[in-house]
C-alpha cells in the first residue's frame, strides 16, 4: 500500500512540475508575442517589418524605391499562396525571436538562401515576360539570378 502512495505522490509532483513549466512557458511566449507586437507580422503592413531596429533601413530605402506604390514586403519576400506564406513567415518568426532574444544576427542584416530563393521567385513571377527574354539569351543554358543585376531593387540605398 505505501509503495502504491508513493508512486501515486511522484506521479502528481510530475504532473505539477509539467504544469507548472508549460505555464511558464505559455505565459513567456504570450508576453513575447505580445512585446514584440506578434499580431501585426499576421499583415502585410510594411512597417511590421521595423518592428525590430536592423530592418528600418529597409523599410526606408523600400519608401523611396520604385517597388514602394506596386508592392509590399510580403509581396517579395514570401510566397504567393497562403500555406507558403505563412509558413515562411512562422520559420522567419521563430529564426529572428531565436536571433534577436539571443543576440546572434549580422547587422546589417542579411537575406538567407532559403528566403533570396522566395524572393527570386517573387521576381520572375512579377515579371515574367522580361525575366523569360534574359533566360533565353545564350548564355549556356544557365539563368541568372535576378539580383545578380538588381540586388537593391526594392531597398534602394
Amino acid at each position: 500500500m505505501h509503495g502504491r502512495w508513493v508512486s501515486r505522490s511522484r506521479v502528481a509532483l510530475a504532473a505539477l512540475a509539467a504544469s507548472i513549466l508549460g505555464g511558464v512557458a505559455l505565459g513567456l511566449g504570450a508576453y513575447t508575442f505580445v512585446y514584440a507586437r506578434g499580431g501585426s507580422y499576421l499583415s502585410d503592413e510594411p512597417r511590421a517589418c521595423a518592428n525590430c531596429h536592423v530592418m528600418q533601413a529597409q523599410l526606408d530605402a523600400w519608401s523611396r524605391s520604385s517597388h514602394h506604390q506596386v508592392a509590399v514586403c510580403n509581396d517579395c519576400h514570401t510566397p504567393k499562396d497562403v500555406v507558403g506564406k505563412y509558413w515562411t513567415k512562422a520559420l522567419n518568426g521563430w529564426h529572428h525571436s531565436r536571433a534577436f532574444t539571443t543576440g546572434d544576427f549580422h547587422e546589417p542584416i542579411m537575406i538567407k538562401a532559403t528566403n533570396l530563393a522566395v524572393t527570386e521567385g517573387r521576381c520572375r513571377s512579377c515579371h515574367a515576360a522580361v525575366v523569360d527574354a534574359i533566360d533565353h539569351a545564350p548564355r549556356g543554358g544557365q539563368a541568372l539570378a535576378c539580383t545578380r543585376c538588381h540586388a537593391d531593387v526594392g531597398h534602394l540605398h
